[in-house]
């Protein structure tokens, strides 16, 4: 019996679109569904307490700001929502930083990004 899955409902913050782009068409074939975006801090903020994904996959580095913003805005309004950092920068002090506000995983864009729909299905089941 084939089990029908309900997606995922991802929000991706990275200021670049061929990221947003790759990561929307991995995570597509994964029963993840991306259903919003941001670039900015600002907009990213908005957009998930609006939307209330079930996971939010974070850059470090933004327009006009970076990730720790996002994180710790919407940690203080929606602390229910998991984040995932998704980032090029991350040494060992980024990764305590994020963790330490709260952030539930941290994977480097160019060693894990294949660890990425897999660390989002467990981190929205927990």
């Amino acid at each position: 019996m084939v089990e029908s899955q309900v997606p995922v409902k991802v929000f991706l913050v990275d200021d670049s679109e061929p990221i947003r782009s790759r990561i929307a068409r991995m995570l597509g074939d994964q029963a993840i569904s991306v259903v919003g975006h941001g670039e900015t801090p600002q907009a990213s903020i908005d957009g998930i307490l609006a939307l209330q994904p079930d996971v939010v996959v974070l850059d470090i580095q933004l327009q006009g700001g970076t990730g720790l913003d996002v994180l710790r805005a919407v940690r203080l309004q929606a602390p229910q929502i998991p984040f995932i950092v998704l980032s090029n920068n991350a040494g060992p002090a980024y990764r305590k930083l994020y963790r330490m506000e709260g952030a539930v995983r941290f994977l480097d864009k160019s060693a894990d990004f294949d660890q990425l729909a897999q660390a989002i299905k467990t981190v929205s089941r927990s």
